[in-house]
């Protein structure tokens, strides 16, 4: 796996805390909020399961990679232990389109509940404080458009599965990174050279447009509606979400209205676009948040955006940052 070229060797902890059964669960929940089970071709692409499990434990790698701090790291591992199955989407049916943080709240109790990870922390001397918000250490995470380790594991995991980049050309992408001080006097990842940083962004900026495509709004938002459907039935349970996807998507076969529901959806192969709404299937007009990377480079002694040296980038960029939502999609 890619994830290989992260860390040669990560500490035991990273390992042992992703043995628990809490984080086994997410090698049943995927990355892509469920849009991998439609017919949609740009997911048929997908040349290996990715997983939140997959996910974690590389951010996990990277962090300790650049950092050596095994709280940190731990951090990196646990940050998505709380994600429901099917992610984000579950984030459009609690409506935070835009902000997408609704499936984050759980992340405390999730491991103060799970007596095999105290455990293992205990032994380390690392309480709950210092691992159950990865938002505190920069380069586990930071804000938008920064370079994070949680950025950059989900922008090569796609450009391995979904983009066909090889083991051999991500270790060159990656071991071109170091750590630099940003213009907010933060520590931040950054690239040696110009040439990876481009690389780098334009994969990035690919993932971005996808993440708000027509495809993945609509097939967002209508998966949040069986989930929503399906709890309000009782065909599952808000303790559901928790479980796994294989799991959910049994429990709604086994009721009529969400299993034909679900054949629907894993059937949509097209998504259109409309200026004015469709009455006579599901159409839905939905904004979703955008999602970017504008990395750093280093240069002239210091450290400076892609998009301050790389007027094509920025052009892009700023495209896709005045990209509106208005039109109604429909399945074709």
């Amino acid at each position: 796996m890619y994830t290989s070229v992260f860390a040669a060797e990560a500490p035991d902890l990273i390992g042992l805390l992703a043995n628990t059964p809490e984080m086994q669960r997410l090698s049943d929940v995927g990355m892509h909020c469920g849009c991998e089970y439609s017919g949609i071709p740009f997911y048929k692409r997908v040349r290996h399961r990715y997983t939140r499990l997959a996910h974690s434990v590389g951010v996990a790698k990277i962090v300790w990679h650049f950092t050596l701090d095994i709280r940190q790291a731990v951090a990196g591992l646990l940050h998505d232990i709380a994600t429901p199955v099917f992610a984000h989407t579950i984030d459009f049916m609690n409506n935070d389109h835009l902000k997408q943080e609704s499936t984050e709240d759980f992340t405390r109790s999730f491991i103060e509940n799970s007596k095999a990870i105290l455990l293992l922390l205990e032994g380390v001397g690392i309480c709950v404080d210092d691992v159950c918000d990865y938002h505190r250490y920069p380069i586990a995470d930071n804000d938008t458009p920064m370079l994070s380790a949680d950025r950059l594991e989900y922008t090569l995991g796609n450009a391995y599965d979904v983009y066909d980049l090889s083991v051999g050309q991500i270790r060159e992408v990656y071991d071109d990174l170091c750590v630099a001080v940003n213009e907010a006097g933060h520590e931040e990842l950054c690239f040696r050279s110009r040439d990876y940083a481009g690389v780098f962004a334009g994969f990035a900026l690919r993932n971005s447009r996808f993440y708000v495509s027509i495809e993945d709004r609509y097939l967002m938002q209508r998966l949040a509606g069986i989930m929503r459907g399906a709890i309000d039935a009782g065909v599952i349970s808000h303790g559901d979400l928790y479980s796994t996807e294989s799991d959910v998507i049994d429990k709604l076969k086994r009721h009529k209205k969400s299993s034909a529901e679900w054949d629907e959806y894993t059937s949509i192969s097209s998504v259109g676009a409309s200026n004015v709404e469709l009455f006579d299937r599901f159409c839905v007009k939905v904004p979703a948040k955008k999602r970017f990377i504008d990395p750093l480079v280093l240069s002239g002694g210091g450290a400076k955006r892609v998009s301050e040296i790389d007027a094509g980038f920025k052009s892009d960029m700023e495209e896709f940052l005045f990209l509106g939502f208005d039109e109604w999609l429909y399945a074709v």
